[in-house]
């Protein structure tokens, strides 16, 4: 007779339903500062210019031989250190970027080799700036169904390394940098309380790179026209960004059966100024309780929301016991928030 498959092949109705909790937290940013006045002598701007319209006071770019898999290594080997976990231990490493050292193997195999976290899978998460909060679900997923057990989470980004350095409305936005997170089940800790992402295809061509895919792939005839680099509609990312951040806020408050008042931390995407400011002002939460750090490190996409993480929790910005609200927005478009109690 044939054997019969069993309907679920990682049966876990019988166990325990698990909560996810993050452990421990790294990050790294490149030692080169790069500062508004220095900006000046690039291209046609200002401090004033750049942060009146931003909050940008400076940026870290990263060396020429310095790789996205070389940052992301150095802030995972902080967060597993803090973790108290062996590379070896680890089940999954989920690595978020829009700038992988190439477009395959994943960022993620080139950690593991690095790290030597030999029996983990490995993969890359491509949701812009949206990523690591992205990086959260999908690990929560994974530790809650009791499929793995450890999983590390690492924004990690160049974005130098695709930078349109005569466009002053994009190049003064953006710097490189990293940040990770450990991820396992801690008893009698609720840790990740509930989380919501999202995307919106009906606005791909608002923030992109349109060159070095496969509809668009760089050749000799179109090398010197910056396709290969970040392209954006500057209002009409504003909006969105807005309007996505407030509705991914508000929706993982009421998964959770929270008020704005009950959160003692926002950790918001780390873009623009005046974007944290309006959602601070629609949300009606004080804008002194945002961790707010791009006038240190500029936009780094995936990993910001991700290096500010660590530094509020190695600061003390975050105590024992405290609500924490993340919430993101990227190219896509593509948006996501979460609620951990720390």
């Amino acid at each position: 007779m044939k054997r019969q498959p069993r309907s679920n092949p990682r049966p876990h109705s019988a166990k325990a339903v698990r909560t996810v909790s993050i452990v421990g937290t790294g990050s790294y940013v490149p030692e080169k500062r790069v500062t508004n006045d220095d900006m000046s002598k690039i291209v046609d701007t200002s401090d004033e210019w750049i942060t009146t319209r931003t909050g940008i006071k400076e940026r870290r770019i990263a060396a020429k031989d310095e790789l996205t898999s070389e940052m992301a290594t150095k802030a995972a080997l902080k967060a597993l250190e803090q973790a108290k976990v062996k590379p070896e231990d680890l089940d999954l490493i989920l690595v978020a970027t829009a700038t992988p050292d190439m477009l395959f193997p994943a960022t993620a195999c080139f950690v593991q080799k690095k790290i030597g976290a030999k029996k983990a899978a490995c993969l890359d998460i491509s949701a812009a700036c949206a990523g690591f909060l992205f990086g959260i679900e999908i690990a929560q997923q994974f530790i809650t169904s009791h499929t793995h057990d450890t999983v590390l989470v690492i924004g990690a980004e160049k974005l130098t390394s695709i930078t349109n350095w005569t466009d002053r409305n994009t190049c003064v936005l953006f710097g490189d940098g990293a940040g990770a997170a450990v991820l396992q089940h801690r008893g009698r800790a609720h840790g990740v309380i509930s989380t919501h992402i999202g995307s919106d295809g009906q606005f791909t061509d608002i923030l992109f790179m349109p060159g070095g895919g496969s509809r668009c792939p760089i050749t000799r005839d179109n090398v010197d026209k910056n396709l290969a680099t970040i392209h954006m509609l500057g209002r009409d990312v504003y909006k969105q960004a807005v309007t996505a951040m407030v509705g991914a806020s508000k929706k993982v408050l009421a998964d959770a059966g929270l008020t704005a008042d009950d959160i003692a931390c926002v950790i918001p995407h780390q873009a623009n100024l005046r974007i944290i400011e309006a959602i601070a002002d629609r949300l009606k939460i004080p804008l002194d309780r945002f961790l707010v750090n791009l006038d240190k490190y500029g936009n780094t996409s995936a990993a910001a929301v991700a290096i500010a993480l660590d530094e509020a929790n190695r600061t003390g910005r975050i105590k024992h016991g405290d609500y924490v609200l993340m919430v993101v927005f990227g190219g896509g478009l593509t948006w996501a928030s979460t609620i951990i109690e720390w």
